[in-house]
């Protein structure tokens, strides 16, 4: 059948209409680009809502909302603070490897930043809580300490480049009990080795902890067990220059008792020129009232 020319018109008319429509249906369906507060107030919107999901503990929920916003609001304010409330989800989860990586990378990102001494402060404390006080662990001296090694590092650092710093009264707490820890592990260490008969390792360990642990409040404890190891080692004058510290620098300490004892066990420095008597070595002095006993160990690296 032929159509005519006019029918043909017709046809390509209403086709061109119909495309036409549809051209300026999708042109409707295209968002206006937003303007700079439109982009901040969503970006802001989107940063509440994360918090929102942290503070409920709705974890999935924050981490899609704070990933959003990072994706679609990259170039806000707000993009910088969800990666640190991220962070923050991480620690309270006890995900402390997560937190610490999540911390870190924002202080590197972005190292002017006024967040960045919280992101510290965050680092230290996910070190710090990463030693667990679990009863279904060993004592914490008896285990690997190396988060706590972390920590001390940390708040160190801290302490020295923000010492006015609204966190610095809890980071001193928290170094005072990890360098407690720390000088601890040393002393259970050096008991080891000293009944392995392995007295210069136990020295070592003991000088460790009195040189590199200082306020830890063990002081008086490390010298008495320093002068004990000397003694093992027939290292008299030094035995007693050692127990000597602790009555003149330790007079309130309860191992002045042990150092007395070992004092006593020794007697009196040789008059010049003679030498001493040869004696026996001491038997271990009994700990004071109060004081911890440390089991041995079941392996030393």
């Amino acid at each position: 059948m032929r159509v005519s020319p006019l029918y043909r018109a017709a046809g390509g008319l209403l086709l061109a209409s119909a495309l036409a429509s549809a051209a300026l249906g999708c042109a409707g369906e295209t968002r206006a680009p937003q303007s700079a507060l439109e982009y901040a107030e969503n970006a802001r919107a989107k940063y509440e809502q994360g918090v929102r999901a942290i503070e409920s503990e709705n974890w999935e929920g924050a981490a899609e909302t704070l990933n959003d916003l990072k994706k679609k609001y990259g170039y806000s304010r707000y993009a910088r603070l969800a990666e640190l409330r991220l962070a923050d989800a991480d620690l309270a989860q006890d995900k402390y490897s997560e937190a610490v990586t999540g911390y870190k990378t924002f202080v590197h990102d972005y190292p002017n930043d006024p967040e960045v001494p919280y992101a510290r402060y965050r680092v230290a404390k996910a070190q710090y809580e990463s030693v667990s006080q679990s009863i279904m662990m060993p004592p914490l001296e008896e285990r690997d300490l190396a988060a706590v090694n972390d920590a001390l590092v940390s708040i160190r650092q801290f302490l020295a480049d923000f010492p006015a710093s609204p966190y610095s009264d809890e980071l001193r707490y928290m170094r005072a009990v990890v360098v407690g820890l720390l000088a601890r592990h040393e002393l259970y260490v050096a008991r080891f080795y000293l009944g392995r008969g392995r007295f210069d390792a136990a020295v070592a360990r003991c000088e460790h902890a009195l040189n590199a642990f200082d306020h830890s409040g063990l002081e008086a404890e490390a010298l008495v067990l320093l002068a004990e190891t000397y003694m093992k080692q027939k290292e008299r004058a030094k035995a007693r220059a050692t127990l000597a510290r602790v009555l003149d620098e330790y007079p309130a300490s309860p191992f002045v008792e042990s150092a007395r004892r070992f004092l006593a066990v020794l007697g009196p420095p040789p008059a010049p020129g003679k030498a001493p008597a040869p004696t026996a070595g001491p038997a271990p002095a009994p700990a004071p009232s109060g004081a911890k006993t440390d089991p041995p160990p079941a392996r030393v690296d």
